[in-house]
């Protein structure tokens, strides 16, 4: 099934292509904060329509993730592997997806902080 999302102002939007079975609620310092419900799916699944110079990154601890923000309205509509290879995952927050029942969809807790 194909979504579509961005963050508040509209000025950073994605599409992403995958079957939403579950998301992960992650207790990390930045998840928790953030409120995230994270879907993670191959990083090529992730089409960015719109950024411009709107989009920032920010790391921390490891490096490993790019936490994706709208430089505009803050809004974290996703996060992404900073590897390179063919493995590589992108991390949508699904509170940024359009027409999405929230209710329904499986939640998983992940222990981000002991990671």
């Amino acid at each position: 099934m194909l979504y579509k999302g961005g963050c508040h102002c509209g000025k950073v939007a994605f599409e992403v292509e995958g079957e939403l079975a579950g998301v992960v609620r992650c207790n990390c310092s930045i998840c928790a904060r953030k409120g995230a419900l994270l879907w993670a799916v191959p990083h090529d699944r992730l089409n960015l329509v719109a950024w411009g110079d709107d989009l920032g990154r920010y790391t921390f601890g490891r490096r490993a993730i790019a936490h994706r923000f709208c430089r505009t309205c803050g809004i974290h509509p996703f996060a992404e592997d900073v590897g390179e290879g063919g493995e590589r995952s992108a991390y949508v927050n699904i509170n940024w997806l359009e027409d999405l029942d929230l209710a329904a969809v499986e939640i998983f807790d992940f222990d981000g902080r002991s990671a």
